[in-house]
């Protein structure tokens, strides 16, 4: 099923497309949580506008359908920030949030210069830190947000040029 799948850089177009994958994706989170205020679920439109301008962010197409997204930039001192990994339930568990990872960690690498990847989930989020840990990423540190929601940040350096 991957191997259908197209990774390609996002394009202003894809936004609305962007916005509701990244609606229905972070329901599990918000559910997990207890918490249907988390930014990924109140970002507007514009804001991501903003952010595709702005930042790296690939997505991944079925045919004319937006099925996943990441995104990432990266700070003056070559630290890559890399967030919001989406990919549509039913695609889920078939590689598609390894591909994306590692399609951004590449351009940011490439066009930015990334020197070292850093990216956060939730504590209780153990799909997602199982992804991450099976990429190379080990956690740094976590700082609790609220009562019921610590952040775990992972880190990793990129692989060596060969």
């Amino acid at each position: 099923m991957g191997t259908s799948v197209t990774i390609s850089t996002a394009t202003d177009g894809d936004a609305e497309q962007i916005l509701k994958l990244q609606y229905l994706c972070y329901q599990t989170e918000a559910a997990l949580y207890d918490d249907y205020g988390i930014e990924p679920l109140t970002q507007t439109l514009d804001s991501l506008r903003a952010e595709l301008a702005e930042s790296c962010v690939m997505v991944a197409r079925l045919g004319q359908e937006v099925v996943g997204s990441v995104r990432g930039t990266v700070d003056p001192d070559g630290t890559a920030r890399i967030g919001k990994l989406i990919v549509h339930p039913r695609l889920q568990r078939h590689g598609l949030g390894g591909r994306l990872l590692a399609a951004v960690e590449q351009r940011l690498a490439e066009e930015r210069a990334a020197k070292r990847y850093r990216l956060f989930t939730g504590h209780r989020s153990e799909g997602n830190l199982r992804l991450y840990r099976s990429h190379g990423y080990a956690p740094v540190g976590t700082e609790q947000l609220t009562r019921r929601l610590s952040l775990v940040t992972l880190e990793k350096e990129p692989a060596p040029a060969h």
